[in-house]
């Protein structure tokens, strides 16, 4: 089993679904756990079951789209906690949509979170750990991230973003033995993933479970992903075992995407 005590750790969108479980697992690891998230009522729970464990973690109010939010987190995270040692990128939306009827604001928002707010939350964290000569960064993908899908293609393109920020930091860290990985889930069962549900329900016209079925169809295992499976592939990189891993991508997606 991995062995976080000692480390420091950022996840952010950490209240809710993927994140919630990425809090809970890296803090039952042994890592004190800062859960950054636009809605700090929204991760309370997540923030109970981790000190009723005994594990350590606190929520951070944070809005991923904004520089002064994001350096601001960092200072405060290092104050309370110390130097930051593991971030994980996690927040993000999506929207199932036909493309003509993107307006800018549904694009920029996606975007936003999903591709500059990954970009933001690494700018403030990397100079610290290239002075520490150490690190861990974990940004969360997609199976988007490999292949584009019709109805979400802002999502599939901040996706693919994605991967060229983990290559291009990976490459440019690697000499200051800071590692940077992505894990791409298929799908999981969040309430995120929920909302895409409905969306795609709405379209079709067909009810949520059938809906919900169709999507669980395209899974080779023919069963969803649960959030556990995805954190604990993030604990893993995060831990020593993923020390000589990076500019990697790693689905955890019941073989959607086999490359």
């Amino acid at each position: 089993m991995w062995d976080l005590h000692g480390k420091v750790a950022i996840v952010t969108g950490g209240g809710l679904g993927i994140g919630a479980a990425i809090s809970e697992v890296l803090a039952a690891a042994g890592a004190k756990v800062a859960v950054a998230d636009i809605s700090p009522a929204t991760a309370a729970p997540t923030i109970k079951r981790i000190t009723n464990a005994g594990n350590q973690a606190k929520i951070f109010a944070h809005d991923v789209t904004s520089w002064k939010s994001s350096f601001a987190l960092v200072d405060s995270v290092e104050e309370q906690f110390g130097p930051i040692d593991i971030l994980v990128n996690n927040a993000g939306v999506t929207k199932w949509q036909p493309f003509v009827e993107i307006t800018e604001r549904d694009w920029d928002r996606v975007l936003d979170i999903n591709l500059k707010g990954q970009f933001l939350a690494a700018r403030a964290v990397v100079p610290g750990m290239i002075a520490r000569r150490r690190g861990r960064i974990i940004n969360l993908g997609s199976v988007t991230s490999k292949k584009g899908y019709a109805n979400a293609i802002p999502y599939c393109i901040s996706k693919f973003g994605v991967m060229g920020l983990t290559q291009g930091l990976a490459a440019e860290l690697a000499p200051f033995d800071i590692t940077v990985n992505t894990v791409c889930p298929g799908i999981v069962m969040t309430p995120l993933h929920d909302g895409l549900v409905e969306d795609m329900a709405k379209q079709r016209g067909v009810s949520f479970n059938q809906a919900k079925d169709d999507f669980v169809s395209w899974v080779p295992l023919k069963r969803p992903q649960e959030p556990v499976d995805v954190a604990n592939m993030v604990a893993y990189l995060a831990s020593d075992f993923g020390r000589n891993l990076t500019g990697g991508t790693y689905h955890v997606d019941g073989g959607m995407v086999m490359d």
